[in-house]
């Protein structure tokens, strides 16, 4: 403070004010003297000071917003002159500070002032609290100024001793607002003023450390992707040389994703699914999983043929003849192939080829025993109507993303089969053959099988979802072809959606008009035999099939003709056999051994397995088609066998009910029928069905099983002849059955003649070949009194062995 000015001292001064600028006593600052209120009060402090030859003095007093503050500063004036802009100024220093007080006259135009000297008491020795908080606002403004750059203040900062001063030198800083500084001059306490200096300065080095931390970060983000900009244009140079060289076009990957889009042929949807994937590509860096994902989705989605279709064809009579000529037989499957071209034909002709948005499609479930050409008749029927022709393996399929796809996030990540399958065949309509359909097992990973309820559903396939796709795709033009074995395999609601089509085996006519057209030319081909080198008669070709051969099917009759045909080719390459060669029936046996079935009907009547009573010849359905089944009655001796039933040969449940029934109902009706029931009340009943290792259930043998027990009580054979299928009922009512049309194909290659069926099996005959019905004789029945007098021989009959 001047030498001249008191504490506490009264003093009248003229006022400088300083709109949103605060000076501190012992800061020096340099004025404006352009500005009127200014000039107006340096020109009163020098006229008032130059009678006394003193420094001229003004009231720094700060203005915000008009209002003046409580607290100014008192100035000296140091120089008047020109500023370095070369307006005029002045050089003022605070010196200390005055609390204002009225307003008063004087000389000039400058504002007058009373105000007092402000007294501050500095404590002396100072204590040690204050003495650290010196060091912690030197240590403070010390970093600050270092990190300004300001190593000429640093030196200045740390020589001054005073608490006021060092204090009141926290007024240069410019990062305090106008109110901090206020707050700093009306602080009368130079300890409490360092202390309110320390905190601002602090905040203020916390608040830049934050900053600088995210300028940093900032930074370097900013450097990371110009740094990555510049390795990409880099990249790109590189590529585009490349390209050059290797006589391709200079456009971006990205870019020639986007032109193949924009020239593809895809439905409106699908094309805003891809370009939404190429702008991501786009924006994806080349070390990006998702590039690779979206490149490998493009791909898939482009090949696709989406607006690809065959025109099928609509020559209904070369379609048919198509059919015939590549199988014998099926005529069920043929007729319908026949109808759908028929009925597809009309719809494209009256304009109705897509109506609610589907499409003419067709889902045909073809079941029936191996053999019998379900698969290679998928080949036909795309071949008659003049599409393409994918087969679909289903057999131990488990996991559902084989049909739906995987999601696109998923290392390996593919579409389904039946995306697959659409693309590798090139069209949206072609023939998908579903092959084993019931072979589709289910386990954590999902059931196949439910996600193929969408697929085959003709009212839903036009909207199909695939996982890795995520488009529709739209299924209702293609005709799907499902082959399995066993019907009941097959899940009843994926079954429900499906046009069931039974192939229930070949007639031993059909097997000998396929192997003379189809089996013997191929096998001749793989033998290495030209056509006219080696012949089967049809006596031959009839042998194999009923006697070497018992199947539903032809594919063991092709393996017994390609058998025969490398044995007789080998004869001709070591010299024992001169060509060409006919085979005939009678050369079968000196070349591929004797026949494995012979026919019941073609053995010595004592051999014969109902030479003796207790046994019945039943029939039954299983997995490879229709086949006999024999049934074994036998009584136990009163005197070392137990009473009650016993049955053995691996029999389900239904068919033990069958057994309990049969013999039940004999019981009730032994004196009707004229049996010796007596016998059945003391002894052990045994039934049996041969070939044990064979599960067996059904109620279909309820006849068989009564027929044997009544032959065994009443000791009359069964025919040899005589083949039956049925349920009975604990009144002898005969109950209806399925698999009449396999059946009769089964006893027909067993040589049998005669069989009975239930009468309300009737209208399934119209399903069986008429040449088969011609060669059987066939009886209806509704009671098990019919069976007996039909298939018992007559008493007069001599038993050629005990029972």
């Amino acid at each position: 403070m001047a030498a001249d000015i008191k504490a506490n001292s009264p003093l009248t001064l003229p006022v400088l004010p300083l709109d949103d600028e605060v000076v501190l006593p012992g800061m020096v600052v340099p004025l404006d003297l352009s500005d009127t209120e200014v000039r107006a009060a340096v020109e009163a402090a020098q006229a008032a000071a130059r009678p006394s030859g003193n420094k001229p003095k003004v009231l720094l007093v700060p203005r915000v917003d008009g209002t003046y503050a409580a607290t100014g500063a008192l100035g000296t004036v140091e120089q008047v002159g020109r500023l370095s802009d070369g307006d005029p100024g002045a050089l003022i220093r605070g010196v200390g500070r005055v609390r204002i007080g009225a307003g008063t006259t004087g000389p000039g135009a400058a504002l007058w002032v009373e105000g007092t000297v402000v007294e501050e008491t500095v404590p002396d020795p100072l204590p040690g609290a204050v003495t650290e908080l010196v060091k912690e606002y030197k240590a403070l403004a010390t970093d600050w100024l270092k990190k300004r750059g300001a190593w000429q203040v640093v030196d200045r900062v740390q020589q001054i001793d005073g608490i006021s001063q060092l204090a009141d030198n926290s007024g240069y800083s410019p990062f305090l607002t106008t109110a901090q500084k206020i707050e700093l001059l009306e602080t009368s306490d130079p300890v409490a003023r360092l202390k309110l200096a320390t905190e601002q300065l602090r905040e203020h080095l916390a608040e830049q450390d934050v900053a600088e931390a995210i300028a940093k970060d900032v930074q370097e983000g900013v450097d990371k992707q110009q740094r990555e900009f510049l390795l990409r244009r880099q990249l790109d140079a590189v590529r585009k040389e490349l390209r050059e060289l290797n006589g391709q076009d200079g456009e971006d990957e990205s870019d020639d994703y986007r032109a193949r889009v924009e020239a593809a042929d895809l439905p409106e949807k699908v094309r805003e699914a891809a370009l939404k994937e190429v702008e991501k590509l786009e924006r994806a860096s080349d070390q990006s999983p998702e590039g690779s994902w979206i490149r490998t989705w493009l791909d898939t989605v482009l090949e696709l043929p989406w607006n690809e279709r065959t025109e099928d064809s609509y020559d209904i009579q070369g379609a048919k003849a198509v059919l015939d000529a590549e199988h014998a037989g099926l005529q069920d499957v043929k007729e319908r192939i026949t109808e759908y071209l028929a009925v597809r034909k009309r719809r494209a002709e009256r304009g109705l080829g897509v109506v609610g948005g589907r499409r003419g499609g067709a889902v045909l479930a073809l079941v029936g025993p191996p053999g019998v050409g379900k698969t290679s008749l998928g080949e036909s029927v795309a071949h008659a109507m003049g599409r393409k022709f994918v087969r679909v393996a289903l057999g131990g399929v488990r996991d559902e993303a084989e049909i739906r796809g995987h999601r696109r996030t998923y290392v390996g990540a593919l579409p389904g089969r039946i995306v697959r399958a659409i693309k590798e065949a090139g069209s949206m309509n072609p023939v998908v053959l579903l092959d084993e359909i019931d072979k589709v097992g289910s386990d954590f990973r999902g059931d196949p099988a439910a996600a193929l309820l969408e697929v085959l559903d003709p009212a839903q396939n036009h909207t199909f979802r695939d996982h890795y796709l995520e488009v529709e795709l739209d299924l209702s033009d293609v005709v799907f072809l499902a082959t399995a074995n066993v019907l009941e395999a097959i899940p009843e609601a994926l079954l429900d959606r499906m046009e069931l089509v039974r192939l229930d085996g070949y007639t031993e006519d059909e097997k000998v008009v396929i192997a003379r057209d189809h089996l013997v030319p191929r096998q001749l081909e793989r033998a290495g035999l030209e056509a006219g080198e080696v012949t089967l008669d049809d006596s031959a070709l009839r042998k194999l099939a009923g006697e070497y051969t018992r199947e539903a099917g032809v594919r063991n009759l092709e393996r017994s003709i390609a058998r025969l045909l490398r044995k007789v080719a080998a004869q001709h390459e070591l010299g024992d056999r001169d060509l060409p060669f006919t085979v005939t029936h009678e050369e079968l046996r000196g070349l591929i051994g004797r026949p494995h079935h012979v026919p019941e009907s073609a053995q010595d009547p004592a051999e014969r397995r109902t030479a003796v009573p207790g046994v019945a010849t039943g029939l039954a359905v299983t997995g490879a088609g229709g086949d006999v089944l024999f049934v074994e009655a036998s009584l136990a001796d009163p005197e070392t066998g137990a009473a009650g039933l016993t049955l053995t040969g691996q029999l389900g449940d239904v068919m033990k009910e069958s057994a309990q029934i049969a013999l039940s109902f004999l019981r009730s009706h032994g004196a009707e029928l004229e049996l010796p029931v007596a016998d059945l009340k003391d002894r052990g009943v045994h039934i049996h069905f041969p070939a044990g290792a064979v599960p067996k259930d059904g109620p279909s043998a309820g006849i068989t099983m009564s027929t044997a027990l009544a032959s065994l009580l009443s000791g009359r054979q069964v025919r040899t002849d005589v083949a039956m299928t049925g349920e009975v009922s604990l009144t002898g009512r005969v109950l209806p059955i399925g698999g009449v049309k396999q059946k009769l194909l089964a006893a027909h290659r067993a040589g049998i003649t005669t069989v009975v069926i239930p009468k309300r099996n009737e209208p399934d005959l119209d399903d069986v070949p008429a040449e088969i019905l011609e060669k059987l004789e066939i009886h209806p029945v509704t009671d098990v009194r019919q069976v007996l007098e039909i298939a018992l021989s007559s008493a007069d009959v001599p038993v050629t062995a005990a029972a």
